[in-house]
Protein backbone atom coordinates (compact mmCIF):
# COMPACT_ATOMS: atom_id res chain seq x y z
CA UNK A 1 0.00 0.00 0.00
CA UNK A 2 1.50 3.36 -1.17
CA UNK A 3 1.83 6.23 1.47
CA UNK A 4 -1.06 8.37 -0.93
CA UNK A 5 -3.09 5.11 -0.41
CA UNK A 6 -3.00 4.97 3.09
CA UNK A 7 -3.64 8.66 3.64
CA UNK A 8 -6.67 8.44 1.81
CA UNK A 9 -7.46 5.33 3.80
CA UNK A 10 -7.01 7.58 7.05
CA UNK A 11 -8.41 10.65 6.60
CA UNK A 12 -11.77 8.96 4.64
CA UNK A 13 -12.05 6.35 7.46
CA UNK A 14 -11.28 9.32 9.99
CA UNK A 15 -14.22 11.12 8.69
CA UNK A 16 -16.11 7.93 8.15
CA UNK A 17 -15.81 7.33 12.21
CA UNK A 18 -16.63 10.94 13.45
CA UNK A 19 -19.63 11.32 11.53
CA UNK A 20 -21.35 7.82 12.30
CA UNK A 21 -20.09 8.32 15.74
CA UNK A 22 -21.60 11.52 15.28
CA UNK A 23 -25.21 10.38 14.04
CA UNK A 24 -25.09 7.07 16.31
CA UNK A 25 -24.88 9.86 19.75
CA UNK A 26 -27.29 12.34 18.01
CA UNK A 27 -29.73 9.25 17.36
CA UNK A 28 -29.53 7.33 20.41
CA UNK A 29 -29.79 11.20 22.51
CA UNK A 30 -33.35 10.94 20.66
CA UNK A 31 -31.94 15.22 19.85
CA UNK A 32 -35.42 16.94 19.68
CA UNK A 33 -34.69 18.68 16.19
CA UNK A 34 -33.01 15.53 14.52
CA UNK A 35 -36.34 13.85 15.23
CA UNK A 36 -38.80 16.15 14.24
CA UNK A 37 -36.87 17.79 11.17
CA UNK A 38 -35.60 14.35 9.98
CA UNK A 39 -36.64 11.34 11.33
CA UNK A 40 -40.47 11.91 12.17
CA UNK A 41 -40.59 13.78 8.78
CA UNK A 42 -39.39 10.62 6.52
CA UNK A 43 -41.68 8.89 8.69
CA UNK A 44 -39.91 6.64 10.79
CA UNK A 45 -41.06 5.70 13.94
CA UNK A 46 -38.59 7.00 16.64
CA UNK A 47 -37.42 3.77 18.09
CA UNK A 48 -35.28 2.91 14.58
CA UNK A 49 -33.19 5.68 16.36
CA UNK A 50 -32.28 3.87 19.37
CA UNK A 51 -31.67 0.45 16.76
CA UNK A 52 -28.96 2.70 14.12
CA UNK A 53 -27.55 4.51 16.37
CA UNK A 54 -25.98 1.72 18.60
CA UNK A 55 -25.28 -0.42 15.05
CA UNK A 56 -23.60 2.73 14.01
CA UNK A 57 -21.24 3.35 17.29
CA UNK A 58 -20.50 -0.54 16.86
CA UNK A 59 -19.99 -0.13 13.23
CA UNK A 60 -17.03 2.39 14.13
CA UNK A 61 -15.53 0.21 17.01
CA UNK A 62 -16.28 -2.43 14.08
CA UNK A 63 -13.67 -0.38 11.24
CA UNK A 64 -11.29 0.95 13.50
CA UNK A 65 -10.01 -2.11 15.71
CA UNK A 66 -7.33 -4.44 14.05
CA UNK A 67 -8.46 -8.07 13.13
CA UNK A 68 -11.85 -9.48 12.61
CA UNK A 69 -12.20 -8.88 8.64
CA UNK A 70 -15.46 -10.31 8.32
CA UNK A 71 -17.12 -8.19 10.73
CA UNK A 72 -15.67 -4.81 9.10
CA UNK A 73 -16.95 -5.76 5.82
CA UNK A 74 -20.20 -6.21 7.70
CA UNK A 75 -19.76 -2.92 8.99
CA UNK A 76 -18.89 -1.14 5.74
CA UNK A 77 -22.14 -2.95 4.29
CA UNK A 78 -24.08 -2.08 7.05
CA UNK A 79 -23.10 2.03 6.42
CA UNK A 80 -23.59 1.38 3.43
CA UNK A 81 -26.95 0.08 3.75
CA UNK A 82 -28.05 2.83 5.94
CA UNK A 83 -26.87 5.62 4.35
CA UNK A 84 -28.02 4.71 1.06
CA UNK A 85 -31.33 4.12 2.66
CA UNK A 86 -30.98 7.72 3.61
CA UNK A 87 -30.04 9.00 0.52
CA UNK A 88 -33.46 7.26 -1.13
CA UNK A 89 -35.79 7.79 1.81
CA UNK A 90 -34.95 11.96 1.47
CA UNK A 91 -35.32 11.45 -2.26
CA UNK A 92 -38.24 9.94 -1.93
CA UNK A 93 -40.18 12.44 -0.11
CA UNK A 94 -38.91 14.87 -2.60
CA UNK A 95 -36.50 16.80 0.05
CA UNK A 96 -34.06 19.64 -1.54
CA UNK A 97 -30.65 18.94 -2.67
CA UNK A 98 -29.12 20.78 0.67
CA UNK A 99 -30.72 17.60 2.93
CA UNK A 100 -29.78 14.81 0.80
CA UNK A 101 -26.12 16.22 0.58
CA UNK A 102 -24.63 14.75 3.67
CA UNK A 103 -25.72 11.52 3.24
CA UNK A 104 -24.62 11.35 0.02
CA UNK A 105 -21.51 12.55 1.24
CA UNK A 106 -21.11 10.10 3.70
CA UNK A 107 -21.75 7.37 1.27
CA UNK A 108 -18.98 8.51 -0.85
CA UNK A 109 -16.77 8.31 2.00
CA UNK A 110 -17.97 5.12 2.66
CA UNK A 111 -17.37 3.62 -0.66
CA UNK A 112 -13.66 4.84 -0.85
CA UNK A 113 -12.60 4.04 2.74
CA UNK A 114 -13.80 0.54 1.68
CA UNK A 115 -12.01 0.86 -1.77
CA UNK A 116 -8.41 1.51 -0.40
CA UNK A 117 -8.32 0.24 2.81
CA UNK A 118 -4.73 -1.54 3.45
CA UNK A 119 -4.64 -5.56 2.61
CA UNK A 120 -4.31 -6.36 6.26
CA UNK A 121 -8.57 -5.34 6.43
CA UNK A 122 -9.68 -7.14 3.78
CA UNK A 123 -11.11 -10.73 3.44
CA UNK A 124 -9.42 -11.59 0.37
CA UNK A 125 -6.59 -9.80 -1.54
CA UNK A 126 -7.09 -8.75 -5.06
CA UNK A 127 -3.97 -10.49 -7.44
Amino acid sequence: MTKTHKIIYWVTTGFLAFGMLAQGFTQISHAKGYVDMIVHHLGYPSYFLNIIGVWKILGVIAILIPGNKLVKEWAYAGFFFVMSGAVISHLASGDPVKEIVPASVLLIVIVISWYVRPENRKILSAK
